[in-house]
Order: C-alpha cells, then structure tokens, then sequence
C-alpha cells in the first residue's frame, strides 16, 4: 500500500488548493471527496451569484474570468475542474472517507468508493477540508422528514403556481424566496427573529424588502415553526398563544449548515468547551493530534461566518510550509518527520 505524504479529506476550493501546494512542493498528495469536485458549489442554487469577485475565488495562482463582475456558479465549476485539470491533481470523487486513525507513526484512512468497495490509505500527514455545508441544521420540530420537506433549494420551475413556505432570514432564504416568487410561486417568508440577517447582500435587500412590503411575498416575521403537516405549516408568533395555519405544498427549511463535528472527534481532535472551536494552532492549523491540520471554514466551528474561500483558499499554502519546516527540522536531527 502506498504511504502518501499528505491526504486530504474534501474537495472544495480549500481542499484543491491543499493540492495544489503539495504538489509543487514535490509531496505525494490525494484529495478523497465524498461526492464531485467542489462538491458544495454544485450544490448552490442553479442561477446562483457570488457575493465577492473573482480574483477572491483564485487557488493556484491560475486567472478566473468571469462575464460579469462577479463569478456565476456555473463559472465557479468551469474554473474549478480546470485548475484541477492544470495542476494534474489526484482526486478520488465519489469516495467517503469513514474514519481517519492513528496507525502507528501514519494515519489510516479508511473509506468506501462509489461502487461500495471499501479502500485504505496510508498517510504520514492528513488535511481535513470537509466543509459544512453538507450537514442541515435541523429544526427539531414533527413532520420535518416529511418527503416534501427541502434543506436546499435549486431552483424555482418545478414549485409554479403553488404554495411554498421558505423558513430562514439570511441569503440563501432570501434567495431562494425571491426566485420562487419570481417564477409563479405563493411564498410566505417564515423567520424567527423581527428583522432579516444584517449580513443579506446589500444588492438583494431593497429587493425583499419591496417584495416584503408589496405583499408579492407574505411575510411572518419574529415567528417560530411548530410543526410541519403534508401540505401545511404551523406557525406562532413568538410569545403568543395563538397559532396560525398556512397552506404548504413544499417547505424550504434554509437555517443554515454545520461542519461534522462527529468525523473530527472520532480523528481524535478536541474542541474548545468555550467556543466550540476545533483545537488547531492558529499559525499552522495543525492540531492536537499531530500531523493533521484542518483547513477551511472547519476551523471556525459553529462560526461558519468567518471563513470563506476568500481567506480558506490561502490554508494550503500555510499548511505545506508547516509540513516541510518540521520535515527538514526532522531530517537535521536524524529522526523522523
């Protein structure tokens, strides 16, 4: 079995950028995605548009064009998959890492590949670049398993003519209310606190708020979801008793993402009891567990806000540096890296 230099779990921007440093670095490098190739940007609505520009969105010092002046989500994969291609990366789509251990002076990678055939890898280092957007924050509320029941929004086509309910108060929310709108359905915007997230982008907010006050998208704001029925929602405005039936055909619950924090506690990593904050040095990201660094918005923890490709994109560069100096340190005292 082959005992790679670094493997990195995720194959988001971060992840690649991870990649990119180790192989002009001269280490032998693997980047194990559970899905596609920047796996979350596939998952954004269809028309999406980044909120920042596109030089922000580089890795790998390649160029990213764009029509306009910020990046489509259709031109963030163009871009992506041909950096990949440029620097000749190894990447395993569509194979989930299950368990990163300790084996000795190495790690052990044990995942299962699309076809169910379990692997093993070896790895002296180990990169975790697992995001968060593929874990939904949950409502904690009856009926939110129910078929109809959505925690990621496309796009608007298939909800024409009926009504929707969109719980949430931030962008993707407020995006996603927007577009159903705009393509012929009956949205309500459900959101538990009295005004929208200060964080909308300034561009879109005259929009809802207009929508809003025109009363072309129903709003119950400062409410909380009691229950969710086959083709209705139950809603109450907070500390009151009265409760309030709306018709629901589809349900968007968009309340945000969080990292797996189970897969990090099971590689042996802890957390601050304050924050909730993975333990990793601030200067390296590498973390209590030797060898294996976090790379991206993980670090933040529950703080998703913080870390973006703008600044996650940048953690390769300072991971590859950490893992040479303490090579070569290594090598000068005649022991192991």
């Amino acid at each position: 079995m082959e005992c790679l230099d670094l493997a990195i779990v995720g194959g988001g921007p971060t992840g690649l950028a991870c990649a990119i440093e180790a192989r002009k670095a001269g280490l032998r490098a693997v980047v194990l995605e559970k899905g596609c190739v920047v796996n979350s940007i596939y998952n954004y609505p269809t028309q999406m548009v980044f909120f920042t520009t596109p030089e922000l969105l580089e890795i790998g010092q390649i160029p990213m064009t764009t029509a306009g002046a910020k990046p489509t989500r259709m031109e963030a994969l163009e871009y992506y998959r041909k950096v990949a291609a440029h620097y000749q990366l190894r990447i395993h789509s569509y194979e989930l890492v299950n368990r990163v251990e300790r084996d000795g002076a190495r790690f052990r990678l044990r995942t299962t590949q699309r076809t169910g055939q379990p692997a093993e890898y070896l790895a002296e280092n180990v990169v975790l670049a697992t995001g968060y957007y593929d874990l939904y924050n949950h409502l904690n509320i009856p009926g939110e398993g129910l078929p109809h029941v959505l925690h990621y929004y496309k796009e608007a086509h298939p909800y024409t003519g009926l009504p929707v309910a969109v719980i949430g108060g931030k962008n993707s929310a407020v995006d996603a209310a927007l577009d159903l709108y705009r393509h012929g359905a009956q949205v309500t915007l459900i959101h538990r606190h009295p005004e929208l997230s200060p964080s909308i982008k300034y561009w879109v907010r005259p929009d809802i708020e207009n929508r809003l006050k025109a009363g072309q998208i129903a709003a119950r704001m400062d409410h909380e979801v009691l229950e969710i029925l086959p083709a209705a929602i139950k809603i109450r405005r907070r500390g009151t008793p009265t409760i309030e039936v709306l018709p629901a055909e589809f349900v968007f619950a968009l309340i945000g993402y969080h990292p797996d924090y189970e897969f990090l506690r099971a590689a042996g990593v802890n957390f601050d009891a304050k924050t909730g904050r993975p333990v990793c040095d601030p200067e390296c990201y590498e973390t209590d567990v030797p060898g294996l660094y976090l790379g991206g918005v993980i670090i933040a923890g529950p703080n998703t806000g913080e870390i973006f490709i703008e600044n996650g994109r940048f953690h390769g560069q300072v991971i590859v540096a950490d893992i040479l100096q303490k090579r070569a340190a290594a090598s000068l005292a005649g022991t192991p890296a």
